[in-house]
């Protein structure tokens, strides 16, 4: 079958290959893959600058809904013919403490899906059911295949943030993830919503002001710390949610934050700090870390979008075949789409 395969440590060394399909193991079902999202980090793996670890050869995506075409030996509550999402961890080791106290997103032995394990920009994909959430009928296949980066925000603003309705919150970066976090902390009741981005992001700006950002504000052309001062008592923002994966966001951060505010960082960089934290102590600032997502959080998000509390239409810049991956890589590289789509029936 064809698949997206990352085959070296190099520049653009991905390409589409022919590789074997999944074996499926009695505890598990077949996927039949029918879109799958291109991701930030599988931009990044395809310009080789990912900050974490991956296996080579590698299939990308971990982004994506499909349909059982196959059940496994001791695996009840799924049919042949179930439009489902999966969940991004592909093995656990289900021994550890995280595993046995539920938090199976921190197993040390997890294998993601696209990352240590092969991904879903192919036909099929093997599963575990522990990880699979029924699509409910009007949520369409390329909606369903964004569950998972919807999750990240809601993991972030939802189950570790302590946000509170009428917060001003500060978002950095509207690629996939900040956009995602726009709406989640608009359902949570922020008063007033501020995103930034530079040059490149014009485009993605447009989307957050459709989205319900009360301001967008390019940080190359103007200065975010004074706008954030005009606003609210002046002391800052309640939440900074820094969906950039920049490390020099963090500086900029405790710059935006108030006294006794939140800052969470969701986004991912390998660059090293060059500057003092001593602001988090003199601010008393929490500074949150949060990584990938679970069981129940998927469950509400597949609410959410069949409720249309979270929209996606704007969100998703295109819609590609398969062979057209670099196409859909680009445009979202280049600031052209928040979120391509890879159909893989087209």
């Amino acid at each position: 079958m064809k698949a997206v395969a990352k085959f070296g440590f190099g520049d653009k060394e991905v390409e589409i290959r022919d590789v074997p399909e999944p074996q499926m193991g009695p505890g598990q079902v077949m996927v039949e893959v029918k879109a799958t999202g291109v991701c930030g980090s599988d931009v990044h793996m395809w310009r080789n600058m990912q900050s974490w670890e991956i296996t080579l050869p590698l299939v990308l995506g971990h982004e994506f809904a499909g349909v059982i075409v196959d059940v496994g030996d001791n695996v009840s509550g799924w049919e042949i013919g179930d439009r489902v999402a999966v969940e991004t961890a592909a093995e656990v080791c289900d021994a550890c403490v995280y595993c046995l106290s539920g938090n199976y997103n921190l197993c040390p032995s997890r294998l993601g899906y696209g990352a240590l394990a092969d991904g879903s920009m192919t036909s099929y994909v093997a599963a575990r059911p522990q990880i699979l959430h029924r699509v409910p009928d009007n949520v369409p296949d390329e909606h369903a295949a964004l569950t998972e980066p919807i999750c990240v925000a809601y993991n972030a603003l939802v189950e570790k943030t302590a946000m509170k309705p009428g917060d001003l919150v500060v978002i950095q970066g509207p690629g996939p993830i900040g956009i995602m976090a726009l709406q989640i902390a608009r359902i949570r009741g922020a008063g007033t919503l501020v995103v930034l981005g530079t040059d490149a992001d014009a485009k993605r700006m447009e989307v957050a002001a459709e989205l319900g950002a009360d301001h967008t504000l390019n940080i190359q052309r103007d200065d975010p710390v004074a706008l954030v001062e005009s606003l609210g008592d002046g002391y800052g923002a309640d939440l900074v949610i820094d969906a950039t994966g920049v490390s020099k966001a963090l500086q900029q951060s405790m710059d935006l934050v108030r006294p006794n505010g939140r800052i969470t960082k969701i986004g991912w960089g390998p660059q090293a700090l060059d500057f003092s934290l001593d602001p988090l102590v003199a601010k008393a600032v929490t500074l949150q870390g949060t990584f990938s997502h679970l069981y129940p959080t998927w469950e509400r998000v597949l609410t959410l979008l069949s409720t249309g509390q979270v929209n996606l239409g704007p969100v998703i810049g295109g819609i590609y075949p398969l062979e057209d991956w670099e196409e859909a890589f680009e445009s979202m590289e280049q600031g052209e789409n928040v979120k391509s789509v890879l159909r893989l029936d087209a």
